[in-house]
């Protein structure tokens, strides 16, 4: 089943069309990666899926239910509250910059939320965080501070914040652009190591290496539309020559290696 749909999504900043007509789907344990140039509107693309912008046109639905839609006067509407807030327990989301609570702990940052909107159980949600720091190799941080942590770790603490909530999709933007090659590598292999977990992920990258080895499907994405989609290897294997300017020596590796 699909976890997500996006049908025909247009938006436009200023009289400048970032989407064009962008349709997709994700499935169930799906892990889809987009890559492509910036400003080639994958961002744009994410913040739509998970509402943090509104769509000009198209049709949003999480499991089969609707989120936004146009109207048969040419108006887009957006569900009722009620809707919607079943609709967004639905994902998770992962941003470039962290967007920790600087002044709350660790622990804090992860447990709020599942407590605090979710109303659940706050000794089981103290028990999952802790499960989940375990996860993060961060076990010995539940009392620090976001500024008393690395870029690394503060990526891995908004990860397990963003799992702490349960959802059944996983947005990343981006989840390595603000590290040093360095903490890249931790991130990467925190976000390799969540496949088994069986969550659907949606992840906007620059590593091709990592997208190619990681996904099970990926989305070339230039000046606002969907280019090429498929496997990793159809995609990095592609003639189709936007792609194969855009992924350069990541197609020749992949040519030689399989």
């Amino acid at each position: 089943m699909n976890i997500l749909e996006l049908k025909s999504v247009e938006k436009s900043f200023d009289g400048n069309q970032v989407l064009k007509d962008i349709s997709l789907s994700v499935k169930e344990g799906e892990i889809l990666s987009i890559i492509g140039p910036s400003g080639s509107g994958k961002s744009t693309l994410l913040r739509c899926a998970t509402m943090l912008e509104t769509m000009d046109r198209g049709e949003l639905s999480y499991l089969g239910k609707r989120a936004a839609w146009m109207t048969e006067d040419g108006r887009e509407v957006y569900a009722g509250k009620k809707d919607l807030k079943e609709i967004q327990s639905q994902y998770g989301l992962v941003f470039q910059n962290f967007n920790l609570f600087p002044h709350y702990s660790v622990m804090k940052n992860i447990t709020d939320a599942p407590i605090r909107v979710q109303k659940r159980d706050w000794k089981e949600v103290f028990e999952e965080a802790r499960e989940l720091l375990r996860k993060m190799g961060l076990e010995d941080k539940e009392d620090a501070y976001p500024f008393q942590l690395s870029g690394g770790q503060c990526q891995r603490v908004a990860i397990a914040r963003a799992l702490a909530l349960k959802p059944k999709i996983l947005f990343f933007d981006e989840p390595t652009s603000a590290l040093d090659p360095e903490l890249t590598g931790e991130v990467l292999k925190v976000i390799r190591s969540l496949a088994d977990l069986d969550i659907a992920m949606v992840i906007v990258t620059h590593e091709m290496a990592f997208a190619r080895d990681i996904s099970h499907r990926v989305i070339f994405m230039a000046d606002g539309v969907i280019v090429e989609e498929g496997t990793p290897k159809q995609v990095f294997a592609s003639d189709n020559e936007r792609t194969k300017n855009f992924l350069g020596r990541y197609g020749q590796m992949l040519s030689m290696e399989g």
